[in-house]
């Protein structure tokens, strides 16, 4: 539930690349990535899109803390060969986050069987009997006595699997409102976590491609 929902609106559309079949966004932390139920909530990424091209159709999503790249089609074929590259893992993604702590192995990977927590919804839980599998790389960047940045890359796609699974590990992302620690959720004004790549296959002439947005952390 969204109780005071105040989206960005500088830049109110930061456009990576356009063609006729799709276009590249790189979201700003705060902003939904579609509308919410509530009028109040309808300001979203897709709606802001929508204003510009009519067209256009979400893909994909990032949850509304989290910044950086985002793939929407522009007809309904398009979408469609998005979709099953997206299903298929055929896709590359690359996120950046700054964790709680000081993680003390340069790389690994967390895997685990994620469900919704439903009465607390939309958290996520571990549950090794019904949960769905989820897999994430992650290595380490940079790291002080506080804080460690580190780079992820999700082989799957659940709803809040890289901030469970840094939970897991031990090293919750800085600012976040669910899983981290109060320290942590107030030594930031925002999640630190951030889409900062994505490569995938032109849903048209089937060339790969590759975009990648720097990091505001």
């Amino acid at each position: 539930m969204l109780l005071d929902y105040r989206p960005p609106t500088h830049p109110y559309l930061d456009i990576v690349f356009q063609d006729d079949d799709i276009v590249i966004l790189n979201k700003p932390s705060g902003l939904l990535t579609v509308p919410g139920k509530a009028p109040e909530h309808k300001d979203s990424l897709d709606y802001r899109v929508r204003l510009v091209w009519p067209q256009a159709r979400i893909v994909h999503r990032l949850d509304m803390a989290t910044s950086g790249l985002v793939v929407m089609a522009m007809h309904a074929q398009s979408q469609r060969d998005l979709n099953k590259q997206f299903e298929l893992r055929q896709t590359q993604k690359r996120y950046f986050a700054l964790l709680e702590g000081q993680v003390p192995v340069d790389c690994g990977a967390v895997e685990l069987p994620l469900l919704c927590d439903w009465p607390n919804r939309p958290r996520q839980m571990v549950h090794f009997r019904s949960g769905k599998p989820s897999l994430t790389y992650f290595k380490v960047l940079e790291r002080n006595q506080h804080q460690t940045k580190v780079e992820l890359t999700p082989v799957t796609g659940r709803s809040h699997q890289l901030r469970v699974h840094m939970l897991w590990l031990g090293h919750p992302i800085l600012g976040d409102k669910f899983y981290g620690t109060e320290q942590g959720k107030s030594s930031v004004d925002r999640l630190q976590l951030h889409a900062g790549s994505l490569a995938f296959r032109h849903p048209t002439s089937g060339s790969e491609l590759y975009f990648e947005v720097s990091c505001p952390f």
